[in-house]
C-alpha cells in the first residue's frame, strides 16, 4: 500500500502511480450506468498526460499560486483540471455551475470574487454558458477552455515540469455550502488530503478491483474529497455519474454500484429515503447489491427508519444492514472525522426532555429519539465543549464538537475573522482545535450528532431541534414524503424567538379543503410528538425551500424570507404576507 502519510505532496503520489499503475483503471465516467460500456475509462498513465497537459496550458494564462475557478460538469475533463491545478502549483477552486438561476449565479461571483480567482476553466460544451455568465456579472477574469484527450501520448517531461510542492502547500479552496452563512472557502492543502486519504483508506479496507463510486456533486467535499481525490491518491479508482440523472432516475445509482464493482459509495439522508419511494419492485427484482460493502450516509442528520426500511426494502438485492455506514465529516476537516464500518448501524434512544436539557440519558420505554451513531473518530482528537463557557463536558452531555489533527485545515481563505473564531481554539490550556458548530455527545467512544448551534431553537426555555420536527411531519403525513422543511423560530412582540413557524413543501398539488386538513394534521403532529404549538403553519409547492447546492435545507435563509413576507405559499395558517399587510393600510414597504 502507498505511504500516503510519508509522501510530500500530492503530486509525488500521482507521479509514483503513473509509474507503478499506469495502465490501471483511474476514472470511470459513466453516462449510462445500465450499459457499462458506455463510460469513458480513464488510467493512471492517461489521467497523469492529461493533467501535465492542463498545467501547461494553465501556465501559459497563470503564474505559480493563482486561483482557479473551475466550472465543470461530473467529466473527465474536472478530474483532470484539478490535478492539472496541483500539477502547475495553483490552487483548485471547485463550484457549482452558474445556472439559470439569479441565486446560484450570484453564489458562484461570491466564490470567484472571494477565491481573486485569476482563471475560469471550463469545458467547451459549457464555454458558452461561463462566458455568458462572466459578462453578466463583470467578471474579467480569463476563461480557458480545455477537453481531455485519451489518445494523448506525449511523456511528462515535454508538456510540463510538476511543481514541487510540499505537505504545507496550498492544494484546493474547498468552499463551504452557506447552510448558514455566506460561504467561506477552506485552506486545504496537500497535507491535509495526504492524512485525510490515508484515513480513508484505513478506515474502509479495499480488495483488488474494488472501486470507490456515486453521484455527488464534484464541488461537495464528500464529491471532491470523498469520491474522486481520496480513491485516487489511495490507488483503487472511482466510477462517477451525473448528480442530476440520479435525481431524475434514483435507479441509476444503484445500477453504478452493481455494474461498476462499487465497494463504497456515499450520500445524504436524503438519497436513500428517495430510493425508497421510487424505486420499484421490478426495478428492485434486477439489482444486485451484494457488492455494496460500505454504503455511507453523511453530509444531513442520518434517519434510523429511512436506514431501516432501505435494508429491508433492499434485503432481496443482496444488501447488508452490516454495510451501512454513518459518518460525520466536514470540509475544515478536509472530509472524513468519524466511521465504524463492519456493523448495523447503533442506534440510541434517548429521553427527548434530557436533550432538551443537554443531556443524554435513556427512554424509559425504548421509544423516544433515535440517536444514530457516527462511529468513532478516525485518526483524529474529538471533546464536547460547552459552547458558553468554552469548557470540556463530562461524558453524556451535549455540547460543541472540538477537533484537532492532521486533517483540520489551517483556516478560511482571507477571512482573519472566521478564521479565529473557528480555529486554533485553546480547551484545558491546549491549543490547535477547531469549533464545528455541531452539537454532539461521545458514548462509549462513538459520536452521535445532534444538530447544530446555530440551528437550534429556544422556544419557551426548551431546546429544539428542527430536524427533529421536520423528519417527524414526514413520517406522519404522505403528502410531505420526498420533499423538504424548515421550521424556524421567529422573534415575537417581545423581542425573544418564541415564535414557532413550520414551513414545508408538499409533493403534489392539492385542493384548498386538502391542505387546510394537511396543514391541521401538521398542527396536531406537533402537539403530540413534541408538546409544541406552531405559531404559524406555511405550505409551499415542491422547490419553495431553499437548499444548499448540496441539497441542505438554508434554515436561516427561510427564517429570513418568512419575517420579511417573501413566502408564496400554497396554503398558509397563521402567516400574512407583507404585501397583504401593506394593502391593509399599515403603511409598511413592499
Amino acid at each position: 500500500m502507498v505511504d500516503l502519510l510519508g509522501a510530500r505532496s500530492v503530486s509525488e503520489i500521482f507521479a509514483l502511480h503513473a509509474r507503478e499503475r499506469g495502465d490501471r483503471p483511474a476514472v470511470a465516467i459513466v453516462k449510462d450506468p445500465s450499459d457499462p460500456t458506455s463510460a469513458q475509462r480513464i488510467s493512471y498513465a492517461q489521467l497523469d498526460r492529461a493533467a501535465s497537459e492542463f498545467a501547461r496550458e494553465l501556465l501559459e494564462v497563470c503564474p505559480v499560486g493563482s486561483r482557479v475557478l473551475l466550472l465543470q460538469p461530473t467529466s473527465a475533463e474536472f478530474v483532470a483540471s484539478v490535478l492539472g491545478c496541483i500539477y502547475a502549483g495553483m490552487v483548485a477552486v471547485p463550484s457549482s455551475m452558474p445556472g439559470r438561476y439569479q441565486q446560484d449565479q450570484q453564489r458562484v461571483l461570491g466564490i470567484a470574487r472571494d477565491a481573486a480567482a485569476d482563471c475560469v476553466l471550463t469545458t467547451p460544451d459549457e464555454r458558452d454558458e461561463v462566458v455568458n455568465w462572466a459578462e453578466q456579472q463583470g467578471f474579467s477574469t480569463p476563461v480557458l477552455s480545455l477537453s481531455f484527450d485519451p489518445a494523448c501520448r506525449a511523456d511528462r517531461s515535454d508538456e510540463v515540469r510538476v511543481h514541487e510542492a510540499d505537505r504545507e502547500t496550498v492544494a484546493v479552496l474547498q468552499y463551504t455550502s452557506g447552510s448558514t452563512t455566506d460561504p467561506k472557502g477552506s485552506v486545504v492543502t496537500h497535507g491535509n488530503l495526504l492524512a485525510n486519504a490515508a484515513t480513508t483508506a484505513a478506515a474502509f479496507p479495499m480488495e483488488d478491483g474494488e472501486r470507490f463510486g456515486g453521484w455527488l456533486p464534484n464541488y461537495h467535499d464528500m464529491g471532491l474529497i470523498g469520491l474522486i481525490l481520496s480513491p485516487l491518491l489511495a490507488g483503487c479508482g472511482t466510477a462517477l455519474m451525473s448528480p442530476t440523472l440520479f435525481l431524475r432516475r434514483p435507479r441509476a445509482w444503484l445500477q453504478l454500484i452493481q455494474n461498476f464493482d462499487i465497494a463504497l459509495s456515499a450520500a445524504p439522508n436524503f438519497a436513500y429515503d428517495l430510493c425508497l419511494s421510487k424505486v420499484s419492485e421490478d426495478d428492485i427484482r434486477g439489482l444486485d447489491l451484494s457488492g455494496w460493502k460500505y454504503a455511507v450516509s453523511g453530509s444531513e442528520p442520518v434517519s434510523a427508519p429511512v436506514l431501516d426500511d432501505f435494508a429491508s426494502r433492499f434485503a432481496p438485492t443482496g444488501f447488508r444492514p452490516e454495510s451501512f455506514v454513518p459518518c460525520f465529516g466536514m470540509a475544515e476537516a478536509t472530509l472524513l472525522v468519524t466511521a465504524t464500518p463492519g456493523r448495523p448501524p447503533a442506534v440510541l434512544r434517548c429521553d427527548p426532555d434530557g436533550l432538551e436539557r443537554n443531556r443524554v440519558e435513556p427512554a424509559a420505554d425504548g421509544t423516544g429519539r433515535a440517536l444514530v451513531s457516527c462511529g468513532e473518530p478516525r485518526d483524529i482528537e474529538a471533546r464536547i465543549v460547552d459552547p458558553r463557557t468554552l469548557e470540556e463536558l463530562p461524558l453524556g452531555g451535549v455540547g460543541e464538537i472540538w477537533l484537532r489533527g492532521e486533517s483540520v485545515v489551517r483556516g478560511y481563505w482571507h477571512n482573519d475573522a472566521a478564521t479565529r473564531a473557528t480555529f486554533g481554539q485553546r480547551l484545558d490550556g491546549e491549543g490547535g482545535f477547531l469549533r464545528t458548530g455541531d452539537l454532539g455527545v461521545l458514548i462509549g467512544g462513538e459520536l452521535y450528532v445532534t444538530g447544530r448551534i446555530k440551528e437550534m431553537m429556544i422556544i419557551r426555555g426548551r431546546n429544539i431541534y428542527p430536524h427533529d420536527i421536520e423528519a417527524e411531519l414526514r413520517r406522519h403525513h404522505q403528502p410531505l414524503r420526498d420533499v423538504v422543511g424548515s421550521v424556524v423560530s421567529v422573534p415575537t412582540d417581545r423581542g425573544d424567538d418564541g415564535h414557532l413557524v413550520v414551513i414545508h413543501e408538499v409533493r403534489r398539488q392539492a385542493t384548498e379543503e386538502e391542505l387546510s386538513r394537511l396543514g391541521a394534521g401538521m398542527r396536531t403532529t406537533l402537539a403530540r410528538e413534541f408538546g409544541l404549538h406552531a405559531d404559524a403553519v406555511v405550505i409551499l409547492r415542491r422547490g419553495g425551500v431553499r437548499r444548499t447546492t448540496s441539497g441542505k435545507v438554508q434554515r436561516s435563509v427561510m427564517r429570513s424570507l418568512y419575517v420579511r413576507g417573501e413566502l408564496r405559499p400554497l396554503w398558509a395558517d397563521g402567516y400574512v404576507p407583507r404585501t397583504e399587510l401593506t394593502a391593509a393600510g399599515t403603511g409598511e414597504p413592499s
